[in-house]
């Protein structure tokens, strides 16, 4: 060490004391005027004694295989050390699984396929992945239409807990018609039907835990047996939550409006007599800020229902006399970034506004809605 360490530490050395002091006069438990409680959950190795038997879908896992085993000790390790998470999509679950559960029980398919959407999103309506699946049950674009759902600019329904979950309760169920087993269903899932089709051919092997898979899908169906475990018994696992911890069940009225037009998704708030971000929230497949043409089945807070069209009315009918008073006729050689100049507002706000596209350039004789500095709608800044 040289000199110059040899002084820094020293200096930390005469600062050791004032921290310890400092620790026993001011205790972090305390710092906010109430005590924590301690932390004590059982030690990683603990927690892998697993003596079984093990089940996904009634179908067994063969823990006395010890390939099998050492994988699903791996996803427990991994899982239950993400303490963060696990805790969260432990306090989300009494707000999306009874739905779930009561769908799968209509629908005569395992319970334990609900797993498999914490598997997927950690039940999170945002959650996408890099090969752009997207929402509770990370449908890719292309099987979520071919399942019924909407996906478009406007509207995305892998995001609606409630389409989505429809949506693979059906796929699964062709799933199991294709392959015979729930095992191999999940790993279907994952993976797609003709690359683990190609692999049971190829291996001559039809057992999902006895199949050279890709990795991921290696690991996929012993992750939504690890949840399962946890959600089985969180305090086996450290996670003690009282009734209070959880996150409520969904609280809403659902109604049914036409629109002839395209709707701010703020005037349906204001009709609402709540926010903007409630209804997105509520509402996650809505993308952007409008709701096209046409009719929507959507969320409104508990209670909102009453009275929303008579509130709901006067304001479309104003905002289409604004709208005539706003609108900007353009001309050749405007531009999105020359018209915002000009009227003094923000880039993003006219685009907002209009649902613009600024990849797509305007031509003359389009119209824009313009709102003026004075009269820009809360929330726009």
């Amino acid at each position: 060490m040289d000199s110059s360490g040899w002084r820094k530490g020293v200096a930390i050395g005469k600062w050791i004391p004032i921290i310890l002091v400092g620790v026993v006069l001011f205790p972090w438990s305390n710092v906010h005027g109430q005590s924590l409680n301690p932390s004590s959950f059982p030690s990683l190795v603990s927690s892998l004694n697993i003596s079984g038997p093990l089940d996904f879908c009634g179908e067994g896992v063969p823990l006395e295989t010890q390939e099998v085993r050492e994988r699903l000790e791996k996803e427990l390790l991994l899982t239950v050390w993400d303490r963060p998470q696990v805790i969260l999509w432990l306090k989300r679950s009494r707000r999306y699984l009874p739905y779930i559960e009561e769908k799968l029980k209509e629908a005569g398919m395992p319970d334990d396929l609900k797993y498999v959407a914490i598997a997927e999103s950690a039940l999170r309506p945002h959650a996408g992945s890099r090969k752009g699946a997207k929402g509770f049950w990370q449908f890719i674009e292309a099987t979520g239409r071919k399942y019924g759902l909407v996906v478009n600019k406007h509207i995305d329904e892998r995001r609606n807990i409630f389409a989505s979950t429809r949506a693979a309760i059906k796929y699964f169920k062709d799933l199991h018609g294709a392959f015979g087993s729930w095992t191999l269903a999940a790993a279907a899932y994952n993976m797609g039907e003709d690359g683990l089709m190609a692999a049971i051919v190829t291996q001559g092997v039809d057992n999902y835990y006895y199949l050279y898979l890709p990795l991921e899908t290696q690991r996929y169906v012993l992750r939504i047996v690890v949840v399962k475990l946890i959600i089985s018994d969180p305090p086996r696992y450290g996670f003690r939550l009282s009734d209070e911890d959880y996150y409520p069940p969904l609280a809403f009225d659902r109604i049914e409006i036409d629109l002839f037009q395209n709707v701010s998704l703020k005037l349906i708030a204001q009709a609402a007599s709540t926010h903007f971000k409630v209804i997105k929230d509520l509402n996650p497949e809505i993308r952007g800020h409008y709701l096209p043409a046409g009719r929507h089945g959507i969320l409104l807070p508990r209670g909102a229902s009453k009275g929303f069209q008579a509130r709901f009315q006067p304001l479309l009918k104003n905002l289409m006399v604004d709208e005539k008073e706003r609108t900007y006729v353009v001309k050749k050689g405007d531009t999105l970034a020359s018209i915002a100049e000009r009227f003094n507002i923000p880039l993003s706000a006219l685009i907002i506004w209009n649902r613009l596209d600024p990849r797509v350039y305007l031509q003359p004789g389009d119209r824009l809605v313009i709102y003026r500095k004075e009269n820009i709608p809360t929330g726009i800044d």
